[in-house]
């Protein structure tokens, strides 16, 4: 079973790659961009009997920051 984690900045919290993507576009003339925010996605291959709670509980322990990045849990197909 395959599953992605979006993990983000939460609100508030300083985004210098998105700064500077934002910057970089704005010198390539790209008007009408008013923010970037740069998260990361994370595709985990998973055996079918893995719940979303130990997949929540792996986000929590390790592959998001929490007291900076919050993270969403999908399903990949």
């Amino acid at each position: 079973m395959k599953k992605r984690i979006f993990v983000t900045l939460k609100p508030g919290v300083l985004d210098p790659q998105g700064r500077a993507v934002h910057h970089a576009l704005d010198g390539l003339g790209y008007a009408g961009v008013n923010d970037v925010r740069i998260g990361r996605l994370i595709e985990l291959d998973v055996a079918d009997d893995v719940s979303d709670e130990t997949i929540a509980e792996m986000c929590e322990k390790l592959l998001a920051n929490m007291v900076i990045e919050n993270y969403r849990i999908e399903d990949a197909g």
